[in-house]
Order: C-alpha cells, then sequence, then structure tokens
C-alpha cells in the first residue's frame, strides 16, 4: 500500500484532525491490507508465507471489532456498515 492510499484510508475513518491510530484507522488499514493479500492469494494459491501473514492480519483485525464492540456498539456498527464486513 502506498502513502497516498494509506493517508487517503486514515482521512477516511479519523475521529479528529492528529489521529492516525484509532481502532476505526487501524481496521481501515488491515481491511485495505487483507483485500490486497486475499487478491495476491488467487493468484498464488501455494505461497504459504503469505498465507500465514493474511491469517494473522484477520485475527488482529478481529481482537480489534471485538474491542471496539465491548467499548462502543454504535462506533462498531458505524465502522463495519462503512466496510462491509458484515451482512
Amino acid at each position: 500500500m502506498d502513502q497516498q492510499k494509506k493517508a487517503g484510508i486514515i482521512s477516511q475513518f479519523k475521529l479528529s484532525d492528529a489521529d492516525t491510530g484509532s481502532t476505526e484507522v487501524q481496521v481501515a488499514l488491515l481491511t485495505e491490507r487483507i483485500n490486497q493479500l486475499t487478491e495476491h492469494m488467487a493468484a498464488n494459491k501455494h505461497d504459504f508465507h503469505s498465507k500465514r501473514s493474511l491469517l494473522k492480519l484477520v485475527g488482529q483485525r478481529r481482537r480489534l471489532l471485538r474491542y471496539l464492540s465491548q467499548q462502543e456498539v454504535s462506533r462498531y456498527k458505524k465502522l463495519i456498515e462503512r466496510l462491509g464486513l458484515r451482512k
């Protein structure tokens, strides 16, 4: 992911002007990286190192989403709706 795309995601999901590390921003960045690795895995089925990285990222995103759902349900619902994670 290049710096411009990352800055765009941060500006889209930040809560305040100086925010770069809130849960929403972290989940959005992880989702973008997961989507990139998913496309890579579709073309390279036997790339087991990338598969392990993908699984670690999915687990990290799941933990962050669980934390957010326990802290503030409204922010959690808004985030999953914006990212289109759950149906």
